[in-house]
Order: C-alpha cells, then structure tokens, then sequence
C-alpha cells in the first residue's frame, strides 16, 4: 500500500516525497483513514513506529480543506505532549508536512523565555504543540483560547500519566469545546488510561498494531550481571569492545548521569547529560552534538526518553534497570527503528534483580546473560533484592558482682542516703582574724592586709574639703 491509496491530497503526498516517506507503516495504514472519517481514536503502538505522521497528516488534511473564511488564524488543533524533546520533535514534523498546505504551526513548553512563544502566538496559529505546564501558564496570562479548536491529541498518554500531568491534562480539556476529533496515542495501555479514554473520547476506534506486553523483534536484547561499583568499568570496556560510535545511556537520577559523565570523560569518552534540570538551551545543545557525531555517548533520564528520536541509533544501554518494565520497552525502544538492527544492553546489579524478572515476566523472554571479567559471585546473586534471615541469639544473662563483706554494697538504695549525709556536712568555717581576711585577692601574688580599712576606703575629696576647713 502507498500513500496514494490512503486518500491524501497531492500537497502533503509532495511533503512526504521530499521527507524520504515511501510506504506508510502499519500505525499509519490503520489509523489515517480512521482520523480522516473524523472518528475518535485510541492508538496504541511501539515507540519508532511512526505515530506522530500517523496523526499530524490527517489533522493537516482536514485543516486544508477546512480552511476558514477569515484571515486571522486561530488555534484549530491542540497537540500535549510530556516533554520538550518530544514537543520539538513534533514540531519539527507537522512543519515539514505543511509546506505545501499553508498552515502554520508552533511549539510552547517551559524552561525558556516566553517572550518568543508570545510573539509566535500573536501572529496566529492554526496547530499548538505544547506541554501542559506552560499552555496552563499562558492561558491564564490571556495569550491563548482554545475556544475553536477542533482537533485534539495526547501523545504519549501514559508518559503523562507517570510525570503527573493528567490533572493538568483535565483542566485543559475543560477549555476545549466538546465538538472535537480527539486522538489518544500511547506506547502502553495501563488501566488509568483506559479510564481516561472512556471520558474524554466519543465512541473511539481501537488501533493497536504490537501488543503492549512485546518489545520490536529486531532488537538483540542482553543483560550484564555486575555490581554497581564496576558499572562504569564495564561500560568502557563494552564501549571499546563493539567499537560503539554512538551509544544512549539511561540513568535512574540526574545526580547520577552527571557523574558517569564525569567518569567518561576522564576515560577519554567523549559523553553529555540530558535530563531535566539543564535548561532547554543545553539540552538542545547536547542533543544536536550527539545527532551529528561530536559527541560519543549521551546519558540521559527516563524524563527524556519519550523525546529522543535519533535515526539509525544501534546501542543503548540501561545503566540501571528501570522500576518499571513499560519504562524498559521505552528505552530500548530508541534503537531498532524504522527495521533497522540495535542492541540493548543491560547492566543488573544483584540489588536489581528484582526488576529483572519483572521485565522478563513482561516481556514474556528470558533476556541472553553475558559473561564478562568482571562477574558477580553465585552467593551475592541468589541472595540479591531476599531479606536476612534472623539468627536466633541466647538471651544474656545479667551479669551479677559477687558479694564482698568489706565493701559497702553500692548498688543498693543507701547509697542515695549516704550521698545526701555527705551533702549536708559543710566544711568548718575558719577563724577570721579581724579585717586582715577581708584584702582582694590578686593574681598576682598575696597582698598586703589592711591595717585601717575605714580610712583606706575614704575618698580623698573629703580629706581635702578637712584641709579646706582647718585653712579657713
């Protein structure tokens, strides 16, 4: 099947030959026709599978031959998405599929200035990709209604879901008029998001193209048994080893991916972070290096997962195993695209077993075990991620004196009454010779004693006013 048969207009088909598109994947074969009928959809496929053409190419159509009367555009389709990386991505698309069908679209998301995304919003738009945290900001300020939008999507719904966004998702929806097409697009289909179909979906059409539970068949998938502290020795060694010139690395923290940059780079690995608390700027930045080759190896957290579209991207390594296995088949989804051959290498230390077998039991495969130099013991292995067992100690007896006739026992309630009787005994006053006990004592040596005190402590004023007197 071809594009051609799909009913798309000759405008986009010339976009698509230009984008190197020659026959539609399976999410795009189904879904297409479904969304230019304008019937509600509930997608469910594989990261990589091409579900962003799936549903920006029939929202560009429809919008095309729509076309409004008057000449200032207004916000037509809404498209949310979790992440920055995966708003410019999607960006990137729709721009690429309307230049021939002039219609303008732009992207918002927090972590940069404003000031531009207000400039891009006056000049109207007819498609908004946003994230959720900054369209709420800036309908609130009053530089966005979504009073005539017509098409809405949610991609990657249960990425949404993990990061916290689905009340903000909810408040949007309220804003938007109940006369939509709205498009619900996840790589999985947890329960919650089955719920959020049922209420904000008319009578959707079901689209899954893989079973959520298998991970792409194209894929050599292994796992490395190792400890964590030889984790960064073996990456290197791996790195050397397959001759890898471009290589993902997820990690579970931004503290950490920080520091195997850190220890990369002073093993002469040319590596960079992505995660959420650089800015957009570095982000972008670290991405477009690795794009074009500058960088070798880019560690990355799961909040940039969803994001990361690079072609032809053949390792990828789970540093640490994810704590859930849906976040594993996102991880390992960013290689093998398109058919093309990846490998997805795991790193597993004993602790981590656990979640090893979680991600087998999901993906329904026990994943290859490697050998290396740097195993972990049987010992350390078996009893990984089990409790202690308690060790039954003897009660200890309490230890008891033995009993001395000479010495008083002191551990018995007398011993209170005698510190009391020593308490009261004062020490004997001694016998004050006149004033002589009376002279200040110095720190430097005894002093003198005061033969007439009176006459020492008069003030010589008064001596003076005597003398004044006995003049007069």
């Amino acid at each position: 099947m071809t594009f051609r048969d799909l009913n798309i207009i000759d405008p986009i088909l010339k976009s698509i030959a230009i984008a190197g598109y020659k026959e539609p994947t399976p999410i795009q074969t189904d879904a297409i026709p479904v969304l230019l009928s304008k019937k509600d959809i509930l997608g469910s496929a594989q990261t990589g599978t091409g579900k962003t053409a799936a549903f920006a190419i029939p929202i560009l159509q429809n919008l095309y031959i729509e076309r409004p009367d008057s000449n200032h555009r207004h916000i037509r389709a809404l498209i949310l998405t979790p992440t920055r990386e995966l708003a410019s991505q999607i960006y990137e698309n729709f721009t690429l599929y309307a230049k021939f069908v002039n219609q303008r679209s732009t992207v918002i998301y927090g972590g940069v200035s404003q000031k531009k995304q207000e400039e891009a919003l006056a000049k109207g738009v007819d498609v908004l990709i946003a994230t959720p945290g900054r369209l709420l900001d800036l309908m609130h300020q009053g530089f966005i209604s979504l009073q005539h939008v017509s098409y809405l999507v949610l991609d990657e719904a249960d990425r949404m879901l993990d990061m916290g966004f689905i009340k903000d998702v909810n408040k949007i929806i309220e804003y938007v008029p109940k006369a939509r097409q709205t498009m619900l697009f996840s790589a999985t289909m947890p329960k919650e998001i089955e719920t959020l179909s049922k209420t904000i979906l008319n009578d959707p059409v079901r689209v899954s193209i893989v079973p959520v539970n298998q991970t792409i068949d194209v894929i050599e998938q292994s796992i490395y048994h190792v400890n964590k502290g030889n984790k960064t020795k073996l990456l290197v060694d791996l790195i050397t080893s397959y001759k890898m010139k471009s290589v993902l690395v997820f990690m579970r923290t931004k503290h950490t991916a920080n520091k195997l940059v850190t220890e990369l780079t002073k093993a002469n690995v040319s590596a960079e972070p992505i995660h959420g608390n650089k800015s957009q700027s570095a982000r972008e930045r670290a991405l477009l290096n690795f794009k074009k080759g500058k960088t070798q190896v880019l560690v990355a957290t799961d909040i940039a997962a969803r994001g990361i579209d690079i072609e032809a991207l053949s390792f990828v390594v789970n540093y640490d195993l994810p704590e859930t296995p849906e976040t594993y088949i996102h991880r390992i989804g960013r290689t093998g695209r398109a058919g093309l051959d990846g490998k997805a290498i795991s790193l597993c230390d004993p602790k981590e077993l656990s979640l090893l077998k979680d991600i087998e039991k999901h993906i329904k495969m026990t994943i290859n075990e490697v050998v290396h130099v740097y195993p972990v013991s049987k010992d350390m292995s078996n009893n990984a991620g089990q409790p202690k067992a308690k060790t039954s100690k003897p009660n200890p007896q309490p230890k008891t004196k033995a009993f001395n006739p000479l010495k008083p026992n002191y551990d018995s309630k007398p011993k209170t009454k005698m510190k009391k009787e020593q308490s009261e005994q004062k020490p004997e006053k001694k016998d004050m010779n006149g004033l002589k006990n009376l002279a200040p004592k110095s720190k430097f040596g005894p002093t003198k004693p005061v033969n007439n005190y009176m006459k020492v402590q008069q003030p010589k004023r008064n001596q003076n006013n005597k003398n004044r007197r006995a003049v007069k």
